[in-house]
């Protein structure tokens, strides 16, 4: 579906924009564009995939600007057949600091992207959320709680065959930027004990590969209004950490920090509200778009009993890895394949 075609990905220097060109550059693929606003990194990326992967690098076009200005994101749009919507703010305590930042940010940038997508023509938009948007209790869950809210209205008011529009939840993304697990690793290489926040915190884990085929699901898949979650195991932050000292020969120290402003004991990728019209697809789940109108009326006198027989998806009741499981997870990926090699180079 991707041949010769234009692909957009805003938040695009960013840990998932970087997977979805090392997947999709070889392919035929006809142009990726790369949105975001800081220039640094788009010259940094720049300069990775011409030394890289010279022969295809030219497929690839920067654009700055920011989503929060519709203006610089239709500019980017024309031409343009599908969008990868990764741009957000993520990072749980700053967005409780500045929470209207998080808001322009992961509602209204969201909100500008699918309109203009929309007036472009463009056929589908797949935006990224987070299990913290269920049941959120910090700032940055609540936007994009928001977000998803927004995505699901659009889908509502635009036919999809004109464009599609869909949402993937999922959780943590082992390594990728501002994750905990490149810190620890920077601790040990230090000398410094391994910090977490609480031992028995449980957070789902996947890998930016399985994060790209939920993506890819959403597009192949998905229907216009979906929310779409890829089931994951999980794990405790304490096995995490033991994983992560034992793959790095580590003898120091995981000290216990205390939680950080906003954080939750679990996280939640499906709950028990979108259980009642959730349908379970094997390795994911689909939360399909609610179609009523706002004619309540009829509802008083005919109702609907019916309910799936599904329960909450968290990080609680999932599988729950061992450290030995979280160390081969862990192997399995490059960045920390690269870590292993220098570090066992110099000790």
């Amino acid at each position: 579906m991707f041949s010769s075609k234009t692909l957009l990905i805003t938040g695009g220097t960013g840990s998932f924009g970087n997977a979805v060109l090392n997947r999709f550059l070889n392919t035929d693929i006809g142009e990726i564009r790369i949105f975001s606003r800081d220039e640094k990194k788009q010259d940094d990326m720049r300069h990775e995939f011409q030394s890289n992967m010279p022969e295809v690098a030219d497929k690839i076009k920067f654009f700055i600007g920011d989503v929060r200005d519709i203006a610089s994101v239709k500019n980017a749009m024309h031409g343009v057949d599908y969008i990868f919507h990764a741009a957000a703010l993520k990072q749980v305590p700053s967005c409780e600091f500045f929470p209207m930042e998080a808001v322009k940010t992961n509602v209204i940038g969201t909100d500008n992207v699918l309109t203009a997508a929309i007036d472009e023509g463009v056929k589908a938009v797949i935006c990224l959320s987070t299990d913290k948007a269920a049941y959120p209790v910090n700032a940055m869950g609540t936007s994009k709680a928001m977000m998803e809210k927004v995505i699901v209205a659009k889908s509502r008011i635009v036919s999809p065959e004109k464009t599609k529009i869909c949402c993937t939840r999922y959780g943590n993304v082992m390594c990728s930027r501002g994750s905990v697990i490149p810190l620890w690793i920077e601790q040990i290489k230090s000398g410094k004990p391994i910090t977490i926040t609480e031992p028995s915190m449980t957070r789902f884990i996947m890998s930016l590969d399985e994060a790209v085929d939920l993506v890819l699901f959403a597009f192949k898949e998905g229907t216009s209004g979906d929310i779409l979650v890829q089931k994951a195991p999980a794990c405790t932050i304490e096995i995490l950490a033991q994983a992560v000292k034992e793959l790095f020969y580590s003898t120091d120290e995981i000290k216990t920090i205390g939680i950080r402003h906003g954080e939750k004991m679990y996280e939640t990728l499906l709950t028990n509200e979108e259980c009642a019209g959730a349908v379970d697809l094997g390795d994911f789940y689909r939360v399909p778009c609610d179609k009523r109108d706002l004619n309540y009326d009829k509802y008083f006198k005919d109702g609907d009993t019916e309910r799936n027989v599904l329960t909450e998806f968290n990080s609680n009741n999932t599988e729950l890895l061992s450290v030995e499981q979280v160390k081969e997870k862990l192997l399995s990926l490059a960045y920390i394949q690269e870590e292993l090699s220098s570090w066992e180079k110099s000790v």
